[in-house]
């Protein structure tokens, strides 16, 4: 099983949701009254970070990613737009490694 390959896509899947409930699902909160896209999306996103976690664990022990990069890797899903620079990263590393 690929885990690096999984962790990637879950990891743009969650900054999607993110973005999603930032950008989509708290205007329609505080703007429109419509405070079931909070609830719906936030599920959403916050299983989609859960399984992120245990993805990054995983392949920070089996792919034996160094403390720094990990943990900015796991500061990257806080971050808007951040799992899209940590792919980036991603590519160069694995580029670098051949």
């Amino acid at each position: 099983m690929n885990y690096l390959k999984i962790f990637r896509a879950i990891s743009l899947a969650e900054g999607i949701s993110l973005l999603t409930l930032l950008f989509v699902a708290m205007p329609l909160k505080y703007f429109m009254d419509i405070p079931e896209a909070v609830k719906v999306v936030g599920w959403i996103h916050g299983l989609l970070f859960i399984l992120y976690a245990v993805l990054l664990l995983i392949v920070w022990i089996k792919y034996r990613w160094t403390f720094l990069f990990t943990a900015g890797a796991f500061l990257a899903s806080l971050i808007p737009f951040g799992t899209f620079v940590l792919e980036k990263q991603i590519q160069k590393k694995e580029v670098a490694a051949g």
